[in-house]
């Protein structure tokens, strides 16, 4: 279990954490076992299974040894470095696959065997029945699995990192196999090429490691229960940026950070900003500071890039809700997030759904920012159900802002979830192409009318702001939903990552018409 829960953090960094990623490790995981389960009754019929154990175990560490070593040649492989997301729709699943057989298959194999090994040499050295010894070893089994499941999550990877995990695997499958050589007695040089795969499986791996850190400006590494974080710098003095990478394999990163609050050179935080501003048209005169609650806080980003264009005299109350604790702990050390204050709240290790019940208070604007590898929305933040539970977070007039990913606005990702949203405030939704990017921004609104694009309330008193807004008033760069499509998502019924997947299958079909056309 320790090995096949890290398998999949091992490919995340390029393929994501998926459904599809866990299905096609799980699948591999199982086909290999039940290969390995026949080989290991075949193994068992020989004249010293304890013996034939003892190297199947040395040699399923040895393989799992190597896998940090081996992931990123054989993940690059299938997915070439410098392929962007709209063009790898097919290797997303088929890549996997593919990596998963590779790295994960031979290890499985090795480590299928062990069971009926395992029953074969205690039923011949305590003469017991098949039965006895069968239920032995399942229990130890289901035990360990059990002890593995819940330390990997919630201890190893988080505490040790993803590699010294499944290092500390290697070395306990390779000291149980030498204990099996040991007690069979006849140990001579049987296990030799095995224990010398194993050593060279770990300088390997502690070579290619050292090289991956001398490779990049890396400030900090973490692996978390949930992903692996890093934080890198780019430039220098003022000009210079920090990103927090999160599982990022192809052209992304989930926050960023520049030395001064504000506005960033491009992307789609800025885009979270002028609500305050349509806002500020309409009271003329407020002193009451700006109550913002930030769904996916990352590192902080929102809170910055607000920070710099507020009004003149006007406040901020900022609450975050990040699910991942480490992620926080990394912003506080590199990216300046503020600390805890009344004016600013972090809760984290929630998640966005079920922290934002705990809040009793209503916001003037709640931000929806919950991706997980640049495209992984999780259903149950995308369905009607939540959108109209994020309505009742908001006071009168307040503001819902969601960064969407897509490609269009006929994309499944961006009409789906656009309607969902608008069915469940009962009010349109506002979509609008930020400029340069893959991101598209929703605005919505509880009990009020949103600013006419066309129209005198879509301008600002802030020339900042104002330079923002000029280019989404053209034709073809915004577009209203009104919650009447067929395609509504629902916590009885999400298709997301489904249509996820269409949006970059049809992304890659148009660039090779394209590139057909040239």
């Amino acid at each position: 279990m320790v090995v096949e829960l890290a398998a999949v953090r091992v490919l995340a960094p390029w393929f994501g954490t998926s459904s599809t990623v866990w299905t096609n490790v799980i699948g591999v995981v199982l086909l290999a076992l039940a290969l390995g389960y026949l080989a290991g009754s075949r193994l068992a019929a020989g004249a010293r299974p304890m013996g034939a154990l003892g190297r199947c175990l040395l040699l399923a560490g040895g393989l799992t040894l190597c896998l940090p070593w081996a992931a990123e040649p054989v993940a690059r492989y299938f997915l070439p470095e410098g392929v962007t997301l709209d063009r790898a729709a097919d290797l997303l699943v088929w890549g996997s696959l593919a990596t998963s057989l590779l790295l994960f298959a031979p290890p499985a194999v090795a480590l299928g065997c062990v069971g009926p090994l395992a029953m074969e040499s205690l039923q011949q050295r305590g003469a017991q029945h098949a039965g006895a010894a069968g239920g032995q070893v399942l229990f130890a089994s289901t035990l360990g699995s059990l002890v593995g499941t819940f330390s990997t999550t919630h201890f190893l990877i988080p505490d040790l990192g993803l590699r010294t995990t499944l290092w500390l695997a290697a070395g306990i499958l390779g000291g149980a196999g030498l204990c099996a050589l040991g007690m069979n007695r006849r140990v001579g040089l049987s296990g030799l090429p095995l224990a010398l795969l194993w050593a060279a499986g770990l300088f390997a791996t502690t070579q290619g490691h050292a090289a991956a850190l001398t490779s990049a400006r890396l400030l900090e590494a973490q692996e978390s229960a949930y992903q692996s974080l890093r934080v890198v710098e780019f430039g220098e003095g003022q000009t210079r940026t920090r990103q927090l990478q999160v599982n990022e394999g192809f052209d992304s990163y989930q926050s960023v950070w520049q030395p001064e609050p504000g506005l960033l050179p491009q992307g789609y935080y800025n885009y979270f900003c002028p609500p305050i501003w349509w806002s500020q048209n309409e009271l003329r005169e407020s002193a009451e500071a700006w109550s913002l609650l930030v769904l996916g806080l990352g590192a902080g980003t929102t809170w910055r890039v607000m920070e710099g264009v507020l009004p003149e005299g006007r406040g901020l109350n900022a609450t975050g809700i990040e699910i991942d604790a480490k992620a926080v702990e990394l912003a506080r050390r590199w990216m300046d997030l503020a600390a805890e204050s009344a004016q600013r709240k972090v809760f984290a290790g929630w998640d966005a759904r079920s922290g934002m019940r705990q809040l009793a208070q209503p916001f003037d604007q709640i931000v929806l920012d919950t991706y997980a590898n640049q495209m992984e929305i999780p259903a149950h933040l995308c369905s009607v159900e939540f959108f109209q539970e994020v309505r009742e977070h908001l006071r009168p007039g307040g503001w819902l802002t969601v960064n969407i990913g897509g490609f269009g606005f006929e994309d499944p990702v961006i009409t789906s979830l656009a309607n969902s949203a608008a069915k469940g405030f009962g009010s349109p939704a506002l979509v609008v192409r930020v400029p340069f990017t893959r991101n598209y921004v929703a605005y919505l609104r509880r009990d009020a009318q949103l600013p006419d694009v066309l129209g005198p309330s879509w301008q600002v008193q802030s020339a900042l702001i104002g330079k923002l807004l000029a280019p989404l008033a053209l034709d073809g760069a915004w577009q209203l939903f009104h919650g009447d499509g067929e395609d509504l998502l629902t916590d009885d019924r999400s298709d997301m990552e489904d249509r996820q997947r269409q949006s970059i299958e049809l992304r890659a079909a148009q660039l090779r018409l394209q590139e057909q056309a040239l």
